[in-house]
């Protein structure tokens, strides 16, 4: 009896010294697809489902990760706002901080998941991974994409490999970078991709594999006293005259404007007036493109194309979407309002 218990006692602590060895790993939840379940109350979808409960839905993670919860929001990512991406990075700073932690996972909704992914990815000052991750399929769906992209996630959180590669959105068996990512589909699982240089590589039960690193990456560290300033952006289509950059100039205070250009970031002559209007106020304005891929450039004189609009102050936003240049405009703004600077922001 003396010998059996010695055993099992021995194997109990063996058991925990194990677990105790096992990467730390901090899940962030925010709430979106990936925690909400069918109402038939209400007829539609609900949040529903906690940070814990998305954990009950990987138990095997266990044996690969210890893994901590906490709730920082519980709301659709079309109500994500920036106050919460400020809240939410000072976290993730602090979680990193502390030598016990590996990684970072982000739970969070695909609507603006990859401007929160690309926020994190100039603000977490760390080298180690922070994940965001979501789902296309509701828990209460019989095929949600949900568990399988979580456990993803903190198997990405634990690599050694993905240590020094910012922020990083894995859905889909896929790792992709945060600046490069975007949505592409409203239902498919598959919809995170990177159009132009493909993901960084994939995530799955058997392991996880890098085939590339992202190069153009940079660090603008949050002050404790950080507020964001109002950044809006105005797509250009045909006929766009310039009155909605006018009325948000009435509508006021505006901090910075990002403009969604044809092609390679043209507008019309009639809202080139209403950008000029904007910048004889010296407010700052980017001009990206509504296109999906590709560099905005300067190569047309014509009134309201590139070289007119650089004439007048405006800041290129290299490959930036319009969503992703208003996320690095409403940073660098919190260090300077110089043209020039601003444009070395997003050169880098």
């Amino acid at each position: 009896m003396r010998h059996l218990t010695a055993t099992f006692l021995a194997l109990v602590v063996t058991g925990l010294c194990a677990a105790a060895e096992l990467p730390l790993v901090k899940v962030l939840s925010t709430g979106g697809t990936i925690a909400i379940r069918y109402d038939p109350v209400q007829k539609g979808f609900v949040p529903a489902l906690s940070g814990e409960q998305l954990l009950e839905g990987i138990p095997d993670i266990k044996t690969v990760a210890r893994v901590e919860v906490e709730s920082v929001a519980t709301i659709g990512s079309s109500d994500m706002t920036p106050d919460i991406w400020l809240k939410l990075s000072r976290r993730v700073n602090e979680v990193l901080a502390d030598p016990v932690v590996a990684g970072v996972v982000v739970t969070h909704g695909t609507d603006t998941m990859e401007e929160t992914a690309y926020f994190l990815d100039l603000t977490v000052t760390s080298q180690k991974p922070v994940v965001v991750v979501g789902a296309q399929r509701a828990a209460s769906i019989k095929d949600t994409d949900g568990p399988r992209n979580l456990s993803n996630a903190i198997r990405v959180a634990i690599s050694p490999e993905a240590v020094g590669k910012g922020a990083m959105i894995v859905m889909n068996d896929e790792i992709n970078a945060a600046r490069e990512v975007t949505k592409t589909s409203t239902l498919d699982v598959g919809t995170f991709r990177t159009l132009e240089f493909g993901k960084l590589g994939y995530a799955s039960e058997d392991g996880v594999r890098f085939y590339r690193a992202p190069l153009r990456r940079q660090t603008i560290p949050l002050a404790a006293d950080t507020r964001l300033g109002r950044v809006e952006i105005v797509m250009h289509y045909a006929g766009a005259d310039g009155r909605l950059i006018r009325a948000l100039l009435k509508d006021g205070p505006l901090d910075g404007l990002v403009i969604a250009g044809l092609g390679l970031g043209h507008v019309s002559s009639a809202m080139f007036d209403a950008i000029e209007e904007v910048r004889a106020r010296t407010i700052p304005v980017v001009i990206s493109t509504r296109v999906y891929t590709g560099r905005v450039l300067p190569l047309y004189a014509a009134k309201g194309s590139g070289v007119s609009l650089v004439k007048i102050g405006c800041v290129e936003a290299d490959n930036l979407s319009p969503q992703k240049a208003r996320v690095l405009l409403m940073l660098a703004l919190t260090r300077t309002k110089e043209t020039r600077e601003l444009a070395a922001y997003f050169d880098r």
